[in-house]
């Protein structure tokens, strides 16, 4: 079959790939969602009571406001959908999209040396008008392949969603087992409001996992079983996490302890010199401090103690990691009122009644629900050839990219949506306007050695900081991040208007507009 030729190819229509056929659209690329619509996770792994984690003016791309932005409400998840089929639309990104179409094989092209420096230089790459990769893409619906081939791909597939995480049991300790109903979280977002109610109502349900999706489904399992006849959903909670009710903290807005460069200026940070790393150590008591007064407010806040899940780390190390969650308001609620259990433990199996815990004490349960998270690496590692996937693989098990886009083994390649921040949405947004330069000539990369010594010196203070370091999270120095990303595109990187603004307001997207 003809190899279909396109200088840029974009995998996946999530919000990392809207925001990278919105910044190459100049290109024309090719954009390949595997479903019939575009939204990633928010499309296809919510619940019906999922909402954005952060107000929405903090979660929205530069050039595309939300409406009443400064509503101080979560949206819910069909408002995000609303809002980026918006913004799709605005913008005809439509037009670049190639629906239920799924990338199954991605190879290099036959007459390409992948160690050549005109491939690991994007900066010079679209002027081959030759391809570098192969992509095979099989529709819905249809047991064909069609072949495309392109200069440079932009891996946008996620790391939620599609890919399962499913706990190892010894055996005749797993689901097999079990006479009940063992689900995923991701197979229960597939149900409508009327199944996932009917799945939980007047059933005895345990939720596996203390996060963000193992809160919301023990809140769902709580509002179907209401009245006397209604059975409490027991969560299986192994390490207990900080949750975070609003953002507000002794009356004081959150982003005053971790958004402003004053406070990130409390936090260690790539390149930060001999003279910053020396005050950055002498400040460490006002960072302790920080983390001490949120703590104080939400043990003053929330039952933790009483329910036993005050946590062992302190707040800091989970806003470092990117483990923070936002409570749902009923939550504890639902739980004084006795509709939601919770249950410690570190190691736990089936048996044909429920499941059973290392301390020799049983559960009965109807219903198993697994809030136990996604492997996005596998995604990737499926779809790419070899050598190629095992360089994926890092030993701090964090992707090495630099910028957290390009890794410096794999050449013509991007990858968006493999580091998170406070917003993941204008993380990815401002990568792809580095991207978009880069890929144009705007400005080329660092020597390999360098950018190998900006992702280990990265992966150090992230490993330094928290010890749930198995996740790139920038929350700690998002802002120096992109000040570096800034200088690189040939920005300004301070982008407020006075000198207070920059040292006590928080950054946004609107912050990193286009500079003409």
């Amino acid at each position: 079959m003809a190899l279909i030729f396109s200088k840029i190819g974009i995998i996946g229509g999530g919000i990392s790939g809207l925001a990278a056929a919105k910044q190459l659209s100049e290109h024309n690329p090719i954009v390949f969602e595997a479903t019939d619509s575009i939204g990633g996770v928010w499309k296809h792994s919510s619940f019906r009571t999922t909402k954005l984690q952060t107000p929405r003016c903090d979660y929205e791309f530069s050039d595309y406001p939300w409406p009443l932005r400064d509503n101080t409400s979560f949206p819910t998840y069909t408002e995000i959908l609303d809002y980026l089929n918006s913004y799709a639309k605005h913008f005809d990104l439509f037009k670049f999209i190639n629906f239920n179409s799924k990338v199954v094989e991605i190879r290099l092209a036959k007459s390409k040396d992948p160690m050549s420096d005109s491939l690991n230089n994007p900066s010079t790459l679209l002027s081959s008008g030759k391809p570098v990769w192969e992509v095979a893409v099989q529709t819905s619906g249809s047991t064909a392949i069609q072949w495309y081939g392109f200069e440079f791909i932009v891996m946008c597939m996620g790391k939620y969603g599609d890919v399962p995480i499913i706990p190892k049991y010894g055996m005749n300790k797993g689901p097999e087992v079990f006479k009940g109903k063992v689900m995923h979280s991701q197979e229960y977002s597939k149900l409508n409001p009327e199944e996932s109610f009917q799945l939980l109502k007047g059933k005895k349900v345990v939720v596996v996992g203390y996060k963000k999706s193992g809160i919301d489904l023990a809140v769902e399992c709580a509002e179907a079983n209401q009245g006397e006849e209604g059975k409490a959903c027991t969560m299986v909670v192994r390490t207990s996490h900080w949750i975070v009710p609003h953002y507000s903290i002794w009356g004081l807005p959150f982003y005053l302890f971790y958004s402003t460069r004053f406070s990130q200026f409390l936090h260690a940070r790539p390149n930060q010199g001999t003279l910053k790393t020396l005050l950055c150590m002498l400040l460490s008591p006002a960072r302790k401090a920080a983390s001490k007064i949120i703590e104080s407010y939400l043990l003053w806040k929330l039952p933790l103690v009483k329910y036993g899940l005050k946590p062992d780390h302190p707040f800091e190390e989970d806003y470092a990691s990117c483990q923070m969650a936002i409570l749902p308001e009923s939550f504890f609620h639902e739980a004084d009122k006795g509709k939601i259990n919770f249950k410690r433990a570190s190691n736990w199996w089936f048996w044909e009644g429920g499941i059973e815990f290392e301390d020799n004490t049983k559960l009965e349960a109807d219903v198993v629900l697994l809030a136990t998270g996604y492997d996005g690496k596998k995604k990737l590692r499926d779809v790419l050839p070899e050598p190629f996937r095992s360089f994926l693989e890092f030993p701090s098990g964090m992707m090495p990219l630099y910028r957290g886009t390009i890794h410096p083994f794999i050449p013509n390649m991007g990858f968006m949506g493999y580091v998170e921040s406070v917003s993941n949405l204008q993380t990815s947004e401002i990568r792809c306007k580095w991207l978009a330069r880069l890929v144009g000539g705007k400005f080329k990369l660092p020597s390999m050695e360098k950018m190998l010594e900006q992702i280990t010196t990265e992966m150090e203070i992230m490993k330094n900081t928290t010890r749930f370091y198995k996740r790139t999270c920038i929350s700690t120095f998002s802002i120096n991040h992109n000040d570096e990303i800034c200088e690189e595109m040939g920005w300004n990187s301070w982008r407020k208007k006075s000198w207070l603004a920059e040292a006590f307001s928080p950054y946004n997207s609107q912050d990193y507009q286009d500079q003409i």
